[in-house]
């Protein structure tokens, strides 16, 4: 049971990532607004920012630019999973001998892969602007990890959001809170320069505890009790997501 699941996942990512081969402008398009925004803190807001830091402005906010990245991407799972499902093709999915989740499933890798891809484009713009990093072997590969657990978790509110959703628009205006929430955190400037029920706010909300423990590791520096609050808030998020999104989609598919 458990390798029919697997293989039919497999078989509908493969289709889904035909889909972005066929229009790469999906991921280009993902990797474009981030690049913007560092591009425009960088080199025209970056000079009046005090970080508290040795380091360039752009290793400060690196962190969160992919993290918005990611916020951004996610809207494009919302956006095909709401096509499948007014299109009909689920509805044919359950005439054949295909396992129900692997639906499910194959748009949730389809976005990991994709997302990744677009983080990928954006370090590489920013080792062009400068940006270096003391991270070791290990410290890549747990920062590969967290990014990759973020998008996991968003994907599934995204998920939720496409199942939701009644309109194209709908499907993919979720993502816009996801894509504000790092402007209210550490990402950009220290929390202790904001107004104090700001500061508290962007203290205790998941985004700083998570850019706080990519910005450490980047820097090959110990990254504390962040890095356990950051698993927390992701692994919490990725299973009231999964749980919900799983529940709605067999409502309407049973």
């Amino acid at each position: 049971m458990t390798a029919h699941a697997l293989g039919d996942t497999g078989v509908l990512t493969g289709r889904s990532l035909r889909h972005i081969l066929r229009s790469p402008d999906t991921i280009i398009t993902t990797a474009i607004t981030p690049i913007a925004l560092m591009l425009l803190f960088v080199y025209v807001l970056g000079g009046a920012i005090d970080t508290g830091g040795e380091g360039s402005y752009v290793d400060y906010l690196l962190p969160g630019i992919l993290l918005i990245t990611i916020a951004s991407g996610i809207a494009y799972t919302s956006y095909r999973l709401f096509l499948d499902m007014q299109g009909g093709i689920v509805e044919r999915f359950r005439t054949m001998p295909i396992t129900r989740s692997s639906v499910l499933w194959a748009h949730v890798l389809t976005s990991v892969v994709a997302n990744l891809v677009s983080v990928a484009i954006v370090i590489g713009v920013a080792l062009l602007m400068g940006f270096r990093t003391d991270a070791s072997v290990g410290e890549w590969l747990a920062v590969v990890g967290i990014l990759a657990l973020f998008t996991l978790a968003l994907t599934w509110v995204a998920v939720i959001a496409g199942l939701a959703a009644r309109t194209v628009d709908g499907a993919s205006a979720f993502s816009y809170p996801l894509i504000f929430l790092p402007f209210i955190s550490s990402a950009f400037v220290p929390t202790d320069t904001m107004p104090a029920p700001v500061a508290w706010f962007a203290e205790h909300q998941p985004v700083t505890a998570i850019v706080d423990t990519v910005r450490a590791l980047f820097a090959g520096e110990p990254v504390g009790s962040d890095i356990w609050v950051a698993l927390a808030w992701l692994v919490g998020i990725l299973a009231v997501a999964y749980a919900a999104a799983a529940a709605m989609y067999r409502r309407k598919t049973g």
